[in-house]
C-alpha cells in the first residue's frame, strides 16, 4: 500500500525553537515535511505576494561564480538582503554554465537550448525538459521548452532544466515506476501563479514517485526536475535539507527568495 501522509505542516522552525516554544519569523517561507510512498521530503512553500524569487549564477562584484549556498548567502546578507530559501536552479554543462536558458534580472545570459537527445546532457536530454520562469509582476510559470518558446514571453528570471516531471497533470511517460535509478532529486511547481514550491529529497528516490509526489501529493500540474545527486536547499530555520554536504559540488544557477521590500 502507498504511504502518503503529512508528518508536519507549519512555518519553518527548528525543533530546538519548538522545544521552547519559539515562533517562527514572520516572513519565514511556509515549510513542511512530507513522507510519500515511504520517502521522506522537504518541502518549501513560496508565495510571490510575500517573496521575491530570483536566481544568481555569478557574484556581480567580482564577475565570479558564487559556486554555493553559503557564498551566496553571505553576499546577499552583506547588501543587507537576508535569504529565506535558497537552492540550486537547474542543470549546467562541463564548463559549470547553465545548460539551458538561464535570466538574470531579465538579461539572457544563456540561451534557450532545444538540442535534442544528447546524451553528453544526462536527465536534461529526458525530454521534455521545460522552463521556470518568473515575470516582471512576480508571478511564476513552467512550461515544457518548445511552449515556452512558442509563448514568445519574456521573463525577469528564468532556468531551463529537465526532465518535465509532470506535464498538464499527467506524469512524464519517460518514467518507469520500477526504475532501480535511485538519487536525491530537487524540483519545482507553480500551482498557481504565486503559488511556489520547492522540493528536495530527503533519500535517493526515482523520477516517477518524485513526479508523482508533486502531481499526487502536492496537486501540481507541471512540474520540473531541477537536480539530481548534489542538489540542497536551505532555510534560515531549518538549516540545509537534500544530500549529503560530501556529495555537493559547485553550483552554476542557484534559486534565491527574500522578502518584499516594504
Amino acid at each position: 500500500m502507498t504511504s502518503r501522509f503529512l508528518i508536519r505542516s507549519l512555518p519553518l522552525v527548528g525543533l530546538a525553537a519548538l522545544s521552547i516554544g519559539c515562533a517562527a519569523p514572520a516572513d519565514a517561507v511556509e515549510g513542511r515535511e512530507v513522507v510519500f510512498d515511504s520517502q521522506s521530503y522537504f518541502v518549501a512553500s513560496v508565495d510571490t505576494r510575500r517573496e521575491d524569487i530570483e536566481l544568481y549564477w555569478r557574484n556581480p562584484d567580482s564577475g565570479q561564480p558564487f559556486a554555493s549556498l553559503e557564498a551566496l548567502k553571505t553576499w546577499t546578507a552583506a547588501k543587507g538582503r537576508p535569504l529565506v530559501f535558497a537552492t540550486n536552479a537547474g542543470i549546467y554543462d562541463r564548463d559549470f554554465r547553465p545548460l539551458g536558458l538561464y535570466v538574470e534580472d531579465g538579461k539572457a545570459v544563456v540561451p534557450l537550448n532545444l538540442a535534442h537527445g544528447n546524451p553528453r546532457s544526462g536527465n536534461f536530454s529526458l525530454l521534455p525538459n521545460g522552463v521556470f520562469a518568473i515575470y516582471e509582476d512576480g508571478t511564476a510559470e513552467i512550461l515544457p521548452t518548445e511552449a515556452f518558446r512558442a509563448a514568445g514571453k519574456k521573463p525577469r528570471w528564468a532556468t531551463q532544466s529537465g526532465p518535465m516531471l509532470v506535464i498538464d497533470g499527467k506524469v512524464n511517460t519517460q518514467f518507469d515506476d520500477s526504475s532501480d535509478s535511485m538519487k536525491w532529486r530537487s524540483g519545482v511547481c507553480a500551482k498557481t501563479p504565486h503559488d511556489v514550491v520547492f522540493v528536495v529529497s530527503r533519500a535517493p528516490v526515482n523520477f516517477h514517485s518524485f513526479a508523482r509526489l508533486f502531481r499526487d501529493e502536492l496537486g501540481c500540474r507541471d512540474a520540473l526536475f531541477l537536480d539530481g545527486t548534489i542538489s540542497q536547499a536551505w532555510t534560515p530555520t531549518a538549516g540545509y535539507a537534500g544530500a549529503p554536504a560530501f556529495m555537493t559540488k559547485p553550483y552554476a544557477g542557484m534559486v534565491a527568495v527574500f522578502p518584499k521590500k516594504r
